[in-house]
């Protein structure tokens, strides 16, 4: 298939959903895409959320109950049937309506926020799906162009100088306040834009997987300009 992540070394792409769950991961391409191009008014349909805070959960209830032409209406029915989708297979997905997400900003030489590139940890083996319908569209980068921060000598440092429990239980310490999960770019990394309508099924941090985790993060929002992001 020729898109624009045809060339990515740590992307798969697929043509229709039951690859996309059914599909193995390999090598070092530790995440799928189902690649597609929507039709349909998803601006029309952010228009008519209300945002509670920075961040809604918006029900298909919801979303089933709003008014819309017809391109807003043909928006709808792909997101339901997404959302069906996972379901089915067995995922709990959840519709946000994202003007912002909280920014950590208690360690100024380490960040553990979602804005941060980090890898999701679960303690069974599913995966995580996202799609972006509607805003900024997160990214992904390679493994091989990240560097897990922990191993950053100056930071480890710094972590070590806060810790003040026994050193054997220092490596504890990292897996439960997150600081393992996150990384940092290399100067030579090219981080790639997920893009708008695909669903993207990433691996997440468990023993059972064949493939280290994928690497990846929320972007910086557009101002003025809210999200519409299906996640599970």
């Amino acid at each position: 298939m020729n898109n624009e992540f045809s060339d990515y070394k740590s992307a798969a792409v697929v043509s229709t959903f039951n690859q996309l769950v059914n599909s193995d991961f390999q090598g070092i391409k530790n995440a799928i895409c189902w690649y597609r191009s929507l039709n349909g008014d998803f601006v029309e349909i952010v228009s008519k959320l209300q945002l509670e805070g920075n961040l809604t959960e918006v029900s298909l209830e919801t979303i089933k109950s709003l008014e819309l032409s017809e391109e807003g209406s043909r928006a709808r029915e792909i997101i339901i049937n997404d959302f069906n989708l996972l379901t089915a297979c067995g995922a709990l997905p959840s519709l946000n309506l994202i003007k912002n997400y909280e920014r950590d900003e208690e360690l100024d030489f380490i960040s553990t926020d979602v804005y941060s590139f980090h890898v999701d940890r679960s303690p069974v083996g599913i995966d995580t799906y996202l799609c972006t319908y509607h805003g900024a569209a997160s990214e992904i980068v390679a493994n091989d162009e990240a560097e897990q921060k922990i191993l950053i000598p100056e930071i480890r440092q710094k972590l070590k100088a806060m810790y003040d429990g026994p050193e054997e239980e220092f490596e504890t310490f990292l897996i439960e306040n997150y600081f393992d999960l996150h990384y940092q770019p290399k100067p030579n990394a090219q981080p790639r834009n997920l893009g708008l309508g695909h669903i993207w099924r990433l691996a997440v941090d468990h023993p059972e997987k064949p493939v280290p985790p994928c690497i990846h993060r929320a972007p910086v929002e557009k101002d003025g300009e809210y999200r519409l992001l299906m996640i599970c």
